[in-house]
């Protein structure tokens, strides 16, 4: 989507003690409708967001927030998430409600149900929907107890446990500060618009829209089990996803984002163009990678490896398993033994009669590459003149995703990292921040991604380590970098892990959707915990700066989001086969064989088409394969020693002498053009 537009009113709106917002929005000529109405206020004292029903106790200047601003939408899709609970309450009476917050680009609801939701049930609870906005019930805001609370709902044994977790329920579950994140509980009611009659409730911390019928446009998309609380020893539940927006006009556009996101999905490629696979026989999460996405991963990690021996890394190579000593040194035994494989107990000894001699060990298989790269750096002493040190590998590691989590090759449970961790003193951190930061954007425009925004994640000053002077150096080293790259930056206040700062790279793709590529993180943390030194200047031992840096995430992640952002038709020096050779007749197969020994001389991933199929078939073939370059070759073509180009877009150039064409295309792959090859650029080339 868009960005969104902004509403054009004043800063700020006086609302008079005992008038609600909304009047006093509307005596300040602030519109109500549309993408720019506002749907809710700001309260500028507290930063609160408020209903327009609501009246302060005293004169209070407020904000308003227009329907399609990053706050408008969540409260659209919040109230939208409400009627859809009450759609299902009255087509499926006695179904448990659990929470409905509002998510990116939508909003979901969960249900304990008798039974699983249908697709059939789902037009029919979208059809529902439809008439409770028509009916313009609207949402009333009511204080309650937690007493009253827990009388009100008994009959919702999910509404009471999050009751019990009031004021820490985002921390117990994602999304459930929506309905008790405060420490006063509320109500929201949604009331009948001519009489006032109550006809449904839901506990909920608001704010919402004034009326049902102020709901622009959604529709629901699908259901999907899902466990309460998002732990595997919690029930499962019923969770039904939808979508909302603040017009008909921007709703279509989402739905055309998602049609086209569906048909670039890297999971559906991936089996249509034979580049991996996830067997069953192997596992979930953990991926194989065919002969043809094998020359793709080769290509993105070759090139990239040549980038890094130009900017003076030093690679390394690390095993995929350790004893359980390094990572309890780490601190990752600590803090993310959930996220990795259970330990396998190796090395036992047992004599003759079965008695043990000496206990076996734990090994696990490594989730991060980083206390390996330490051992390396702290292998021998190492001298201020060694700094900084940058160590680069493509590592592989493990990590136990759940289930309902893993998602392709975007969120895979074994995957490679293009994993760096550079060692240097702290007067150089400021300046490999920056040269660290103008690499990553480089390399990925290299790539063919160009649109990029970054996050600067700051410190929790509850949950961090480290001092506050190195914490504001490294954090303003961070962001001086992000400022001089000239890009946007957005802040991300106690987002950093307890370690340190890191500068997030977010990358939109051709459809304009935004993903998380590459991380900067400064670590203050592990040096310490390894014990890592140097030998200054003047002889004392100083501690290493550390920065952690992942390019691509994963190669893994970044090879789906390249298939989906090219939607599989890879530019040509990326391409698993760059140019097919088709015959007109089985006569000029020979001649093609020819041709395509040339252009192998040259480097060049190149197939002759000799299968019994038609011409045409075999064009179609190519097409669907995603070729860059197709040679058709008749027989005055073979006579002439010349070929006919047909390219992506369908256009031609014929009758090229195959002395030209085999240059012309061994010069396109070499100049790692990421635009599809054209007739007219041919030409001109």
């Amino acid at each position: 989507m868009s960005a969104a537009p902004t509403l054009a009113a004043p800063a700020s709106i006086r609302v008079p003690a005992g008038t609600t917002a909304q009047d006093a929005l509307k005596a300040a000529g602030i519109p109500l409708k549309g993408a720019d109405g506002a749907v809710v206020v700001r309260d500028l004292a507290t930063g609160d967001l408020r209903d327009l029903a609501w009246a302060p106790e005293a004169d209070a200047e407020v904000e308003p927030v227009p329907a399609a601003s990053p706050e408008g939408r969540a409260v659209i899709r919040h109230s939208t998430a409400h009627v859809l609970a009450q759609a299902v309450q009255d087509l499926f009476p006695g179904t448990r409600l659990g929470i409905g917050p509002p998510v990116e680009n939508g909003f979901y609801y969960d249900f304990d149900p008798e039974r699983p939701f249908t697709p059939e049930d789902l037009a029919a609870l979208e059809k529902r929907m439809q008439e409770i906005v028509r009916a313009g019930q609207y949402f009333s805001r009511r204080e309650i107890s937690d007493a009253d609370a827990q009388a009100e709902l008994a009959h919702e044994p999910f509404k009471l446990e999050l009751i019990g977790l009031k004021g820490r329920a985002g921390e117990a579950a994602d999304g459930a500060d929506v309905e008790v994140g405060g420490a006063q509980l509320t109500m929201y009611d949604n009331r009948d618009a001519r009489t006032g009659d109550l006809v449904w409730t839901d506990l909920c911390r608001g704010p919402h829209l004034p009326r049902t019928s102020s709901i622009p446009a959604f529709s629901l998309t699908r259901s999907a089990a899902a466990y309460w609380r998002g732990s595997e020893k919690n029930p499962q539940l019923q969770r039904i996803y939808g979508t909302a927006w603040e017009s008909k006009e921007a709703h279509k556009a989402h739905l055309e984002q998602v049609a086209e996101a569906e048909r670039r999905d890297h999971r559906r490629l991936g089996a249509e163009l034979d580049l991996f696979s996830f067997p069953d026989e192997i596992g979930s999460g953990l991926a194989v990678f065919h002969p043809k996405g094998g020359v793709v991963r080769r290509e993105l990690e070759d090139y990239s490896r040549r980038r890094h021996e130009e900017a003076d890394y030093s690679f390394v190579n690390t095993p995929h398993i350790s004893k359980a000593r390094l990572f309890e040194v780490s601190g990752h035994l600590d803090w993310y033994a959930e996220g990795m494989y259970p330990p396998m107990q190796l090395d036992e000894e047992r004599d003759t009669e079965g008695h043990v001699r000496r206990q076996g060990q734990d090994y696990y298989l490594k989730p991060m590459n980083c206390p390996m790269h330490n051992l390396v750096f702290g292998s021998r002493g190492r001298s201020y003149r060694e700094l900084p040190l940058r160590l680069f590998e493509f590592g592989t590691v493990y990590r136990y995703e759940k289930s309902g989590v893993v998602h392709g090759l975007t969120r895979a449970r074994g995957f490679t990292q293009d994993d760096a961790h550079i060692y240097c003193t702290p007067e150089q951190m400021p300046g490999e921040l920056r040269g660290l930061l103008d690499f990553v954007l480089g390399l990925l425009a290299d790539y063919g991604l160009s649109d990029f925004h970054l996050e600067l994640s700051t410190r929790d000053p509850e949950k961090s380590v480290g001092t506050d002077e190195s914490w504001e150096a490294a954090t303003e080293a961070l962001r001086q970098a992000a400022l001089d790259s000239g890009l946007e930056l957005l802040p991300d206040p106690g987002g950093a892990a307890f370690y340190g700062p890191k500068i997030s790279v977010q990358a939109r793709d051709a459809i304009g959707r935004s993903w998380q590529m590459s991380t900067i993180q400064v670590d203050f943390n592990l040096p310490e915990r390894f014990g890592l030194e140097y030998t200054a200047a003047d002889g004392s031992r100083q501690r290493p700066v550390m920065l952690h840096r992942a390019l691509f995430g994963s190669m893994e992640r970044f090879f789906a989001v390249l298939t989906e952002h090219y939607a599989g038709a890879f530019p040509a020096w990326l391409a698993p086969v760059q140019v097919v050779g088709i015959p007109v007749t089985d006569e000029q197969v020979g001649y093609l064989r020819d041709v395509a020994l040339q252009l192998r001389a040259r480097g060049i991933r190149v197939e002759v088409d000799d299968s019994d199929d038609r011409m045409q078939k075999k064009i179609r073939t190519a097409s669907k394969q995603k070729v860059p370059f197709v040679l058709i070759a008749g027989a005055t073509d073979a006579e002439a020693g010349a070929v006919s180009f047909r390219f992506r877009d369908g256009s031609q150039h014929n009758g090229v002498p195959v002395e030209k064409a085999v240059p012309a295309i061994a010069e396109w792959v070499a100049s790692r053009a990421n635009t599809d090859p054209i007739a007219e650029a041919l030409v001109a080339g």
